[in-house]
C-alpha cells in the first residue's frame, strides 16, 4: 500500500465520522509492517468530554483485533485548511501501540493540498510509554 492509498483510506474513514457537534470529521489510517491497514473516525458525544478521536478509534480497533506492534505509518486527515496533526492524547495512544513493536512510525498529517511528513517521536519527544514503568 502506498502513502497515497493510506491517505485515501483515512479520507474514506472520515466519511464515517459521527461529528454532529463540531462538524469536523476526522479520519485516521494505521499501516502495519505486514501491510494491513486499520482505520478509524472520530465519534462525538453530547457530553463532549466523551468524544473519541479517529486515531484512538483506530488504535482500539487494532488492539481489539490482536495487533500488538508493527505500526509503521499513520495518516490523519480532516476538513481544516492546514495539515492535521494528532492531538496530544492521540500521540500518547499511538505511542503505546508503536512502543509494543519498537517502531517510530511516520505520521502523514494531511491537509486539502499538502501532506506534512513527520515521525511520532518528533510529535511526542521523550514520550512516556511501557518502558517507563519498569
Amino acid at each position: 500500500m502506498t502513502d497515497e492509498d493510506l491517505i485515501a483510506a483515512a479520507r474514506a474513514a472520515a466519511d464515517n465520522a459521527y461529528a454532529p457537534y463540531s462538524r469536523f470529521p476526522v479520519g485516521a489510517a494505521l499501516r502495519f509492517a505486514d501491510g494491513s491497514v486499520v482505520t478509524g473516525a472520530n465519534v462525538e458525544n453530547a457530553s463532549y468530554g466523551l468524544a473519541l478521536c479517529a486515531e484512538t478509534v483506530a488504535v482500539a480497533k487494532a488492539m481489539a483485533e490482536g495487533v500488538r506492534g508493527g505500526l509503521v505509518a499513520v495518516a490523519v486527515t480532516g476538513p481544516g485548511r492546514e495539515p492535521l496533526t494528532p492531538c496530544g492524547r492521540c500521540r500518547q495512544v499511538l505511542n503505546e501501540l508503536a512502543a509494543l513493536g519498537g517502531t517510530d512510525p511516520e505520521v502523514l498529517c494531511v491537509g486539502p493540498e499538502d501532506v506534512r511528513r513527520t515521525t511520532l517521536s518528533a510529535l511526542l519527544p521523550d514520550a512516556f510509554g511501557p518502558a517507563s514503568l519498569g
